[in-house]
């Protein structure tokens, strides 16, 4: 049974850089057993009701500005499956879960970022995924749980977001300082995801130290898809936290994988 990830995409620029954590994801891949589909939660689609993809090929969204023009030249044209997209409707259904179905929009850099470096060819088909951050962390690990039983049928769920994500904070001359108070949330927040305390995570705006600042109210966007993929994996409770490093002093890369 394959597991479900949590992974940070950091700034579009990952997509043309060469680094440790760029090096690390082009490795990920590799190291899974194939899926048979992806489906993927992004922090850059938000929306009040979920919705569920069901596309024939996506497009591909640029939806950054004041990058190099390079990244705006990058292709992904994944193509979406209709009978994961039926799956995912009829668990949601049996669940109680309220969605709408999107057929025509194409991915975002939340996704295809961390797609293009896990499989470059876009030859693994891809569903995606909204997000609601006006949900409660229990609501959003719901959803995640309710597509836990596609694991079994090597389907790969994948939250793509950021646990420390302030961009108002960050040190863009990138001298290699880590800020005390992004490693500090970030240890508290491996501690309760290693040990799976839900109920400290849910409360983590109030419990984890400095979460103000890692997790600023403006931008939680990009830290609730880490509850999608734990959700999904309720089944095993088991966490393992894959990869850790740090851009512009607070800047979380992170690659969990649960299950």
């Amino acid at each position: 049974m394959l597991p479900s990830l949590f992974i940070a995409h950091g700034s579009p620029l990952l997509a043309i850089e060469n680094n440790e954590y760029t090096q690390f994801l082009n490795v990920v891949g590799q190291n899974l057993p194939r899926p048979k589909a992806i489906v993927v939660f992004s922090a850059h689609w938000e929306s009040r009701q979920q919705k569920v993809s069901d596309v024939d090929e996506y497009s591909t969204i640029y939806d950054f500005g004041g990058f190099p023009q390079e990244l705006y030249t990058i292709q992904y044209p994944a193509k979406g499956d209709h009978q994961v997209s039926q799956e995912i409707k009829d668990l949601f259904e049996a669940n109680g879960i309220q969605y709408q179905v999107e057929t025509s929009r194409g991915l975002d850099h939340g996704a295809w970022v961390v797609l293009r470096m896990l499989y470059p060819n876009a030859d693994v088909p891809v569903i995606a995924m909204s997000v609601n951050p006006n949900l409660t962390p229990e609501e959003q690990y719901k959803i995640g749980k309710s597509l836990s039983a596609l694991k079994a049928n090597d389907i790969l769920i994948i939250g793509s977001g950021g646990t420390s994500h302030n961009l108002r904070a960050l040190n863009w001359a990138d001298n290699g300082e880590v800020f005390p108070w992004a490693l500090e949330f970030e240890d508290w927040l491996a501690h309760h995801i290693q040990t799976w305390d839900l109920d400290s995570l849910f409360k983590y705006d109030t419990l984890a130290p400095n979460a103000a600042y890692a997790v600023p109210p403006y931008g939680n966007e990009h830290f609730i898809p880490l509850f999608y993929a734990m959700g999904a994996a309720d089944d095993a409770k088991k966490a393992t936290l894959l990869h850790r490093s740090f851009r512009y002093g607070s800047l979380t890369h992170s690659v969990w994988q649960f299950g």
